[in-house]
């Protein structure tokens, strides 16, 4: 069967990986992006990268795990930088009923004493008491995950094209995929944007293999390891659709959850500070909505990476499907 030309509208993870999933399975893909380069106005540029459908599993509905899980192995196939060393969650002793609760809302865990936190990650030896290690959960470098996505497209002919600004209403194409994120509030009145603020810092004299989550009493801290000496802290949830740098409180409450963490980090370099907004709708879950030929993929709040692709394999089956459906009613009128 023919199958469908579709321009997808947004290059950040949502609109990658439905374009690069729709092209797996043999449609004619064009992606276009109104910023001038890879990341420009992305909130996946600013993401952390973690893998964690169990973790997340502690905070959210359990759709998001069940979507979520896969997404490991799919972020494996298509970018080998994908790192699968496990998540640890900690908690300092005042602390330890928070990680009682935490282990109570979700599974896939193992309990680990001092002992074992030390063997997990030595430079946290003596530190925690008690943790919960999950060995199956995954992290990545969200920068270099997008760009090998963009990579992929190309080995597969599908340009991403940057500084080009089209509605969706105007986007040629048999299907449009409307990956536009917050800038999609126009047609999406529900969708709000939730502000998140991150610090990248650069600290030698502390090793981390996998991401590190230690309950706080204000700001569940996470520090993801970038490699050469680099972590990702984050991140702030502020109700606020208010764009613009970060701001001195959350860096400050960020870094002062870090030393927390490890005294080290009060020595670390500030490389970067980021803001941006995630999409987001009531129920805090990612939607896909079919109107006419335009296919609109958003909400992806928090968990970008984790159920980018889980979205994507849902967009493609309601196009593909949709395609091969009236095909067949074509065929069928052409009989008669």
């Amino acid at each position: 069967m023919k199958r469908p030309s579709v321009t997808v509208i947004g290059a950040g993870v949502a609109g990658l990986c439905c374009a690069l999933e729709l092209s797996l399975r043999g449609a004619k893909v064009d992606v276009v992006e109104r910023g001038r380069a890879l990341g420009d106005g992305a909130c996946s540029w600013q993401a952390g990268g973690m893998l964690a459908p169990w973790c997340e599993r502690a905070t959210t509905e359990a759709v998001v795990a069940e979507r979520g899980a896969p997404s490991i192995d799919w972020w494996a196939r298509h970018f080998p930088g994908t790192v699968r060393k496990g998540s640890l969650v900690v908690a300092q002793p005042r602390d330890a009923a928070d990680l009682t609760r935490f282990a109570q809302r979700t599974e896939r865990f193992e309990r680990a004493d001092a002992e074992r936190i030390a063997a997990l990650e030595p430079d946290l030896a003596g530190r925690f008491r008690r943790a919960l290690f999950f060995p199956d959960e995954a992290h990545l470098e969200p920068r270099l995950a997008l760009a090998a996505l963009v990579e992929r497209l190309a080995d597969r002919g599908v340009e991403v094209r940057f500084g080009v600004e089209v509605s969706p209403e105007d986007a040629p194409g048999d299907m449009i995929v409307d990956c536009r994120g917050f800038a999609a509030r126009d047609v999406l009145p529900d969708l709000r944007g939730v502000r998140g603020e991150m610090v990248v810092v650069r600290c030698r004299d502390v090793s981390l293999t996998r991401p590190i989550r230690m309950l706080h009493p204000r700001i569940p801290l996470y520090i993801v390891p970038r490699g050469d000496g680099r972590f990702m802290i984050g991140a702030t949830m502020v109700e606020s659709e208010q764009r613009g740098p970060a701001t001195v409180r959350s860096t400050v409450e960020l870094l002062n959850a870090a030393y927390a963490l490890h005294p080290s980090f009060g020595e670390a370099e500030i490389v970067e500070l980021g803001a941006d907004l995630r999409p987001t709708f009531p129920d805090n879950l990612p939607r896909v909505e079919r109107q006419g030929r335009i296919v609109r993929a958003n909400g992806l709040y928090r968990h970008g990476f984790l159920l980018a692709p889980a979205l994507a394999r849902e967009v493609a089956g309601i196009i593909l499907e949709s395609t091969d459906t009236l095909e067949m009613a074509d065929a069928d009128i052409r009989q008669r």
